[in-house]
């Protein structure tokens, strides 16, 4: 008759073994899932922080501009018709940019754990096929 070595593990042994490595992975991967949204998070943060700035000098600039276009369009016409020309030119190119916008707001993906969820579903199927 057969006698079990003391130094492999028995079933129970390695059920909780496979538990363990599971808890193990599913931390990892949520650790993992943490770490990528905060960094996309932090990105977006600094990104919008330089737009912003970006944004108040390029209004700042755009205003004198303005102004330099009525000045010059009222060399040649009444002011009221310099300050109607330049009000359709800005209506129009802010209907422009509002459409340039809006396409690529709806092009872009939220900050989700790409990377994180690939892995979880790349563990998913080794667990699965028996692989680890």
């Amino acid at each position: 008759m057969a006698t079990r070595s003391s130094s492999r593990p028995g079933l129970g042994e390695a059920a909780r073994q496979v538990a363990d490595h599971a808890t193990t992975i599913v931390r990892l991967e949520l650790r993992l899932a943490l770490q990528e949204v905060s960094r996309k998070v932090r990105k977006l943060g600094v990104g919008g922080g330089l737009m912003a700035g970006a944004g108040a000098f390029v209004w700042i600039a755009l205003l004198c501009g303005v102004g330099a276009g009525i000045a010059a369009i009222a060399l040649v016409l009444p002011v009221w018709a310099s300050l109607l020309i330049v009000c359709g030119g800005l209506v129009l190119l802010s209907g422009l940019l509002g459409t340039a916008g809006l396409l690529l707001l709806k092009r872009a993906t939220p900050p989700v754990p790409e990377q994180a969820i690939r892995e979880a579903k790349l563990t998913t199927e080794a667990l699965k096929n028996g692989r680890h």
